[in-house]
């Protein structure tokens, strides 16, 4: 049996019962280490489920996936996600690997970012596509993900923008010459993605478009959201450039049209009142 453990968003106590049972009874214990992270170390997570883990990066996942089926093939197998096991297509992709091949799986689920960002008040089937935010390099800027935060915006419709995270990664010269050598971890800020968007807006206004997302659109940066010193910060899309949220992981969110109740719990995080007074009610600006 293959079992794709959800971990929640938190630390080892997060994983549920169901879960944790199912950990324990395995033979072979997986860690899926390249899409999102805890607040807590691989040590941490071995010592509460009494289990030794294995460290699963893209590479392990992607390209040696078979490896890991075929142990379940003859003994359990669980694979542990961070968050919920179907919060990235990777996990999909095992599953169905799976059935080619005859072995039964088993889904534990757990809160994800997905659900979780409601703790700042939106509604969440007042979200629409979710999108990801890329760190830009010098020479590759795509700007796809503005396009279908507007799209959302235009139909009043909030987005949750998950941000880049670079785990394991090569550099390009590294990775032309076959040297697996890696660059250090590197997890997106709210920050870095509101100064993304900020050039973008400055890039389409000389193209001679006036964006439906401005430097004043309410937005809300998310920090380690499920742990306990979770940070969450409302503001205009500028303010989120500047504020202060500490380590990863980060979030954000650019809002569509607010109900009063969405209002009155964004204001509970302002980072500035009296500027959000004058933004929350506007949709366009």
């Amino acid at each position: 049996m293959l079992y794709l453990v959800g971990l929640g968003l938190g630390d080892a106590k997060d994983i549920t019962v169901k879960g944790l049972e199912a950990v324990r009874r395995c033979r072979r214990v997986y860690l899926e280490a390249y899409t999102s992270l805890l607040t807590v170390g691989k040590e941490a997570l071995e010592e509460f489920y009494g289990k030794e883990l294995i460290l699963a990066d893209r590479e392990t996942v992607e390209q040696d996936a078979d490896s890991i089926l075929k142990e379940a093939d003859v003994c359990d197998v669980a694979f542990l996600v961070v968050g919920d096991p179907f919060g990235a297509t990777t996990h999909s992709d095992l599953v169905l690997r799976a059935v080619k091949l005859g072995i039964p799986y088993k889904i534990i689920h757990n809160a994800s970012i997905m659900n979780a960002v409601g703790c700042c008040g939106l509604q969440l089937y007042n979200f629409g596509e979710t999108v990801s935010i890329v760190f830009w390099t010098d020479t590759w800027k795509p700007e796809s993900f503005f396009d279908k935060i507007q799209k959302n915006r235009q139909n009043g419709m909030h987005t949750l923008c998950l941000l880049d995270i670079k785990v394991k990664e090569q550099s390009l010269e590294n990775l032309m010459k076959g040297r697996k050598i890696y660059e250090p971890p590197r997890y997106m800020s709210v920050n870095q993605a509101a100064e993304q968007l900020l050039a973008i807006i400055q890039n389409r206004r000389l193209q001679g478009e006036e964006p439906e997302i401005t430097e004043n659109t309410v937005c809300v940066g998310l920090a380690r959201v499920g742990a306990p010193d979770q940070k969450i910060a409302s503001g205009t899309l500028y303010q989120m450039s500047t504020v202060e949220l500490g380590g990863p992981l980060h979030s954000l969110i650019v809002t569509g049209t607010m109900h009063p109740l969405e209002i009155e719990m964004l204001k509970l995080f302002s980072v500035d009142s009296s500027s959000f007074e004058n933004n929350a009610f506007q949709k366009t600006t």
